[in-house]
Parts: structure tokens; C-alpha cells; sequence
């Protein structure tokens, strides 16, 4: 029976209804070519994504669509999506676990009766996006409404597989680039920012600070007492502290800031438009926090560290991202010098004693 005036059919009757005019459109070389183009046109991962997003929605005459990929130790990232409001967004990502894990298409009238994948959610088909002979990560295809059969691609599934071949290379190229970027920009131990990302934005902050002439302040931490911890528990229990250390101050920074590892047991925050006494305010939250926290709890015991936190504020006694550097460095060793465990604000020469 023909659905009813003014109603939506569902998505197995959509698919099936598509069929031919799909073949038709997707079998044109043209096809391809206008989307292989438009994938190869940009690096980002999203615009990528998105750019498949649109296709899917469009050839499938849905709503909601997700393009997840394949990260690492089995996690799966979002890339792209629309319409994925309302809890939709969760199940697009349980199914592409499933997508991933199977490297075979997914397809469900019903999400809420199918045992594979929890969810609330109607109607489901999802399929994998495949290059260099391995799966990069899937299309995901949702209704809210169930389908009185399960939606099937039928006869187009490996053609829109070809039409989509292209868009995948070029996600795998950009997602690639964009890992490799991050670890370059990433401590190996603690996963904090390095100090060579920590430069690049200070230098771009300070600049943006001084157009503006907003505040942008820099703290550099250090752990006090840390080289006994080495000493008499082992370097493999000092990186431990060190990552509980990296944990605990990235938790006491905002989501604004830049949290880096300097380099050895001395951290750098990064905090633009922000004041001195801000700053000074972090500094004291992340002095507290660490001073409570019981480091090695794992390894049965319960070591107390503290620090000496320096602060130092653009223009109030820096003009430059290396000027701002020294002066941090240099409010870091105050609080060294006159008994650690303390928070010390550079205030210019003025002020200096």
C-alpha cells in the first residue's frame, strides 16, 4: 500500500525507491571525478568529512549522517556530521565501532531490537569507507522512526564504494598529517604540549596581546623536591610523577589556557588575556592542588610534592614573548630562593626587591 499523503516513507522504502536513479548518477565517471576533486582541494579533516556527509544525505534522502574514523587502540573519532542532535551522535559512534571492527556494512530496521548495537534509535544502515586495500572509517546513515524492513544499498553499495574511494584517500591523507602534526607538537611522556609548541603560541600570543592591548600572562611551574623522588624510588616512578603532575595542573588550568611541559620537571600555562592577578589565582590552584595530591598511590605509597610557581604578565613587565620568558623564569627562582611551595608575581624592576 502506498503510504498516505503528507507522510515520509522510511528509509528501506527511500532506498529501495532510489535505486535506479542512484545506478544511473553514480555509475557516471563524472561522478567520481567532481568528487575526488573536491576532497583533494583541502587538508582538513572536517571540510572532508563533511563534504561525504552532504553526498550521503543527499543520495540517500536522509536526515541525520555521521563520517566517523578509525583512530588508535581501537578508539573511534568523529569527523563530520549532521542532524545528530538528541543522543544521535552516540549511537552513530557505537555503530561505527561495529563498522570498523567488522569491515562489513551495517543495516537495521530497528536499532532499539537489534542486539548488536544499544541504542535508541529506529532505523540504521552504515557501511565502511575503504582505501589502500583497509578500512579508514564508515558512513553512518540514521533515522529516529523505524523501517518496516531492514533499508538495504542493494545493487549501488559498490558503486557509491567507488564514488567514495576518493573522498577516503584524501580523509586517510589528512587525517594522517594531522597525527603527525600533533605529535610533533606533543610531549612523548606526560602528552602535554611541548615547549616548541609552548614558543610558536606565546610568540603568536604576544603579538595578538600587543595589537589588542589585552593581557596575556605566562606561569612557569616547578616541582619542588622532585630529584629525591628519583633518587629513591627510580626514574621509572619519577616519569610516573611527572605524568600525575602533568594530570593535576592540566585539570587546575582552564580550558583557555595552554598547558606545556618545559622541559624536565618544569611546566609552562600560557594564559591569554589574562592579568596578573588571574594568573597569579591559577597559580595558587595549581600550587594547592598538587600539594594535596598523593603522588604514586598506585605503587602503594603517598609522596607529597609541592611547587614554586612564577608569574609574569604581558605589558606589565614584558614587551616581547622572550622578555615574558625571563621574566617568568626568573619569579619562578624568587619562590626557589626564599623557601618554595609558593606563587610569586613579577612586578618589574621597580619592584624587584
Amino acid at each position: 500500500m502506498p503510504p498516505s499523503l503528507g507522510v515520509r516513507p522510511d528509509l528501506a522504502t527511500r532506498l529501495r525507491h532510489r535505486q535506479r536513479a542512484l545506478k544511473s548518477r553514480l555509475g557516471k565517471p563524472d561522478t567520481h571525478l567532481a568528487l575526488i576533486r573536491a576532497a583533494h582541494e583541502t587538508l582538513d579533516p572536517e571540510k572532508i568529512g563533511d563534504l561525504v556527509v552532504g553526498h550521503a544525505l543527499e543520495w540517500l534522502n536522509a536526515t541525520s549522517c555521521a563520517v566517523m574514523a578509525a583512530g588508535a587502540d581501537g578508539q573511534v573519532l568523529p569527523v563530520a556530521g549532521r542532524g545528530l542532535g538528541g543522543g544521535l551522535s552516540g549511537v552513530a559512534t557505537d555503530v561505527a565501532r561495529w563498522v570498523l571492527r567488522h569491515g562489513r556494512e551495517f543495516a537495521t530496521a530497528n536499532l532499539r531490537r537489534d542486539a548488536r548495537v544499544e541504542g535508541a534509535c529506529g532505523a540504521v544502515i552504515a557501511f565502511p569507507l575503504r582505501c589502500r586495500a583497509r578500512t579508514i572509517g564508515a558512513v553512518v546513515i540514521l533515522e529516529r522512526t523505524a523501517s518496516a524492513a531492514e533499508p538495504k544499498l542493494g545493487g549501488v553499495a559498490e558503486l557509491m564504494a567507488t564514488a567514495l574511494e576518493g573522498p577516503a584517500v584524501a580523509l586517510d591523507n589528512a587525517l594522517t598529517l594531522q597525527r603527525a602534526e600533533a605529535l610533533s607538537v606533543t610531549d612523548d611522556l606526560t602528552q602535554l604540549s611541548n615547549s616548541r609548541y609552548m614558543n610558536q603560541v606565546l610568540r603568536r600570543e604576544a603579538k595578538r596581546a600587543s595589537r589588542s592591548g589585552r593581557p596575556l600572562s605566562l606561569l612557569f611551574v616547578d616541582l619542588d623536591g622532585f630529584k629525591a623522588v628519583n633518587d629513591t624510588h627510580g626514574h621509572l616512578a619519577g616519569s610516573q610523577a611527572l605524568v600525575e603532575a602533568a594530570g593535576v595542573i592540566r585539570r587546575s588550568a582552564r580550558e583557555t589556557d595552554v598547558v606545556a611541559r618545559f622541559g624536565g620537571d618544569e611546566f609552562a600555562l600560557i594564559l591569554p588575556d589574562t592579568g596578573s592577578d588571574g594568573a597569579a589565582a591559577v597559580g595558587d590552584r595549581v600550587r594547592e592542588r598538587v600539594a594535596e595530591h598523593g603522588f604514586l598511590a598506585s605503587q602503594g605509597l603517598e609522596i607529597h610534592l609541592t611547587v614554586s610557581v612564577g608569574v609574569a604578565t604581558l605589558p606589565d613587565v614584558a614587551a616581547s614573548a622572550e622578555e615574558l620568558v625571563n621574566a617568568a623564569d626568573e619569579a619562578m627562582y624568587r619562590v626557589k630562593e626564599s623557601g618554595k611551595n609558593g606563587v610569586f608575581i613579577a612586578r618589574g624592576l621597580d619592584a624587584a626587591d
